[in-house]
């Protein structure tokens, strides 16, 4: 431990129990208090030092087990029919990363869940299947791979599956864990368990989704994006023109971020969703930031170093970073482009000013492998 980071320094916590103390801390436990000093050091450490762990899921090895749940568990029983992803040292929130959840939500043929809100903002990135839908505020969305869509929170929505073949998969991403941090959460079913969706399909793709916006419609009030959903093809033109103008960022390659179209800001208040590309025989160099991110592998196959670890990944894979973990991604096929997709905290911790980043300095910019 460096000197900068030694807590038995002046200005820390270092008091030396004795007997006399010791029978102090028991008298004010017994009326529920307890004396600072002795957990000080603990609950305001020097740095970060999140609970969860470098993560990597396999969609190889858990696909069959999603699919599995379709003659197990009624969707009507459970709800939503989903696969949650636990990080090993946050099972005791349900959390993937940090207070960010994830799971794979599998929907069959012809299938159609019933409508319900709640505290909890949520969002999808399709994985597979082409007659995924969705409605958010009376909202039709139609989804296919790649897509992007979001469910802000206290919106109604509902979900399923117009494909009379084979079973959509999608990935959920929503802040649970945090709203229950806050003790804040709020869920409602539907009072006719469906809702009367608009004629327009992708209304919102229509109006929004262009590089031109609507003049003098009604002004948007809402903390959230008007924009529901952002179709893979005009996303991935986007990567692929300013990846032809510009080199992109040392630490994350060439990343956009989807945003609000009025606000240029994050889609929603606590979360916000970037898309990146590693060109062929790219190796980033390493950083890291406060906030907690899940990425999802679109296209391709490469391995990120976090923490001095690495994980390789190909296509459909999920992994994670948490906070204040050194991080680099590398794509070392020659010829394929690799595609991240990934969302995070990020707004929560710039609304706070908790915001910190830092590139790693030590000799070529990427960590040594543990």
């Amino acid at each position: 431990m460096t000197t900068a980071y030694d807590d038995n320094r002046i200005g820390r916590a270092r008091v030396t129990d004795t007997p006399e103390l010791e029978a102090y801390y028991r008298e004010l436990a017994d009326l529920d208090a307890g004396a600072l000093w002795t957990v000080a050091n603990d609950i305001e450490p020097w740095y970060p030092r999140p609970k969860s762990v470098p993560t990597r899921w396999s969609y190889d090895q858990l696909r069959p087990l999603v699919h599995r749940a379709l003659p197990l568990v009624k969707a009507d029983d459970a709800g939503r029919r989903v696969v949650m992803l636990t990080n090993p040292g946050r099972r005791d929130v349900s959390a993937a990363v940090g207070l960010l959840y994830t799971g794979l939500q599998i929907m069959g043929p012809g299938e159609a869940m019933t409508a319900h809100r709640h505290q909890a903002a949520a969002l999808r990135f399709v994985l597979e299947g082409t007659g995924a839908w969705t409605v958010v505020d009376g909202q039709k969305l139609k989804v296919g791979p790649r897509d992007f869509a979001i469910t802000p929170n206290g919106t109604w929505h509902e979900h399923g599956n117009e494909s009379t073949v084979t079973p959509c998969i999608w990935q959920d991403g929503l802040d649970i864990p945090l709203v229950n941090a806050l003790d804040a959460p709020f869920y409602e079913v539907h009072p006719d368990l469906h809702q009367v969706a608009g004629d327009v399909v992708n209304s919102s793709v229509s109006t929004y989704g262009g590089t031109l916006l609507p003049y003098g419609a009604e002004r948007w009030s809402k903390p959230y994006s008007p924009l529901f959903a952002f179709p893979w093809e005009p996303t991935y033109e986007a990567l692929l023109k300013l990846a032809r103008s510009t080199e992109g960022s040392p630490y994350d390659g060439v990343i956009m971020e989807y945003t609000n179209p009025l606000t240029g800001g994050s889609v929603m208040p606590t979360m916000s969703a970037h898309i990146q590309l590693l060109r062929g025989g790219q190796a980033t160099q390493a950083h890291r930031h406060t906030g907690s991110v899940l990425y999802t592998v679109a296209q391709g196959r490469g391995y990120s170093v976090i923490a001095g670890r690495r994980f390789d990944w190909q296509e459909g894979d999920i992994f994670c970073v948490p906070s204040w973990a050194w991080h680099e991604h590398a794509n070392p096929g020659a010829s394929e482009n690799a595609v991240l997709f990934s969302f995070n905290d990020f707004p929560v911790m710039r609304s706070l000013a908790f915001w910190r980043e830092e590139a790693f300095s030590e000799g070529d910019g990427r960590q040594p492998l543990d």
